[in-house]
Order: C-alpha cells, then sequence, then structure tokens
C-alpha cells in the first residue's frame, strides 16, 4: 500500500519544487505554456494566452488536498520554469506515470536530469511506489535521454500511442525504473 503524502516541497541545489500557486500563472504562460518549441512533441498546442494558461492552473492548485496528488512546479530564483507530476497512480499495482515540461531556455543545464532524480527519490522512499514509468515521443530524444541518466530502461515502443492536437498519431516509446533497480543504483 502506498503512503501518499501529496506535493510536499523539494529542495535541490538552486532548485526548489514546490506547488503550484496562481500567482504563477504570467511565469508558467512566459516560460514554457506559450512555446511550440516547448509543446512541439506534447498533445497539448501552446496556450494562446494568458487566460488559458491561468485555467490550467486553477485546475492544478484545486487539487493540491488530495494527498495523492503530485504536481510540482519547477522554481529558480522564486520564479516557476517547469513542471513535473506523477499521474495514473495505481494503488494496487504500485506505480505511476511521470510526465514534465521545462522553458526552453533552461534546456541543457541539467536541470530536469535533477529534478526527476529527486522526484524519483521521492515517490520510491517516501511513498513506497514500486514502479514510476514515462513515455517520450519517439523523435524526442533529448527527453529520451533525461529518462536513461535517472535509471530508466527501454520496456518498448507504443505505436501511434498518443493523438496530437493536429489529429495526427504519434509513436513513444516507455521507459521505467522499478524499486529494486532504484535501490541498487542507491548502494
Amino acid at each position: 500500500m502506498l503512503t501518499h503524502k501529496g506535493t510536499q516541497i523539494i529542495k535541490i541545489d538552486n532548485i526548489v519544487l514546490r506547488p503550484f500557486t496562481m500567482d504563477d500563472a504570467e511565469a508558467m504562460f512566459k516560460n514554457w505554456a506559450n512555446d511550440a518549441r516547448v509543446t512541439q512533441y506534447l498533445t497539448w498546442e501552446p496556450h494562446k494566452d494568458l487566460e488559458v494558461t491561468k485555467a490550467i492552473l486553477s485546475q492544478w492548485v484545486e487539487q493540491y488536498p488530495s494527498a495523492d496528488y503530485y504536481q510540482w512546479a519547477i522554481d529558480i530564483n522564486s520564479e516557476a520554469i517547469g513542471s513535473m507530476s506523477v499521474i495514473n497512480i495505481s494503488d494496487i499495482h504500485s506505480r505511476g506515470a511521470i510526465g514534465y515540461c521545462l522553458g526552453y531556455e533552461f534546456w541543457n543545464k541539467g536541470i530536469m536530469t535533477k529534478t526527476l532524480k529527486s522526484v524519483i527519490d521521492f515517490m520510491f522512499a517516501e511513498v513506497g511506489i514500486n514502479k514510476l514509468y514515462a513515455f517520450h515521443d519517439i523523435r524526442n530524444l533529448a527527453s529520451g535521454r533525461v529518462l536513461e541518466k535517472c535509471g530508466m530502461v527501454e520496456e518498448g515502443i507504443l505505436r501511434e500511442e498518443i493523438r496530437y492536437s493536429d489529429g495526427s498519431y504519434g509513436d513513444v516509446r516507455n521507459l521505467s525504473i522499478l524499486r529494486k533497480e532504484w535501490e541498487t543504483a542507491r548502494t
């Protein structure tokens, strides 16, 4: 059985993972939600205006009272520069899926790798999950490298698994890390 803790504050060097607030709307819109480079391999289009971002953010903020809700703002210097979540959590099967976005300006600086490693540690050590998995568009090689650096291994390719906002379908690569692999890597 999982021991849900909700979205806790996690500090890593100069990065703080924390719950979003409505005050993050402008930074979210500016740093990643309206950037086609960030959303290129995602199923949603860039936000057209700040109101779209505020509506999404409002839904996230409303869910924080739930102990099984995990949605972090990736914060540097008191500004949200990205997001990380664990979704589709199954208490019965003790697993969950990781998803993330990071502002283009912050790519290739090791931020997402540090952030993901910390969330993986939190989910295994604090929540007691047995498996974490993630998908990435097969064309998004950088996202795949981040997952691999964090100890995830490929399970396979899922053909036409996702539908993009333009109606086309895309193949995704599925990677995961098991508790026993995480424990072995720590020793």
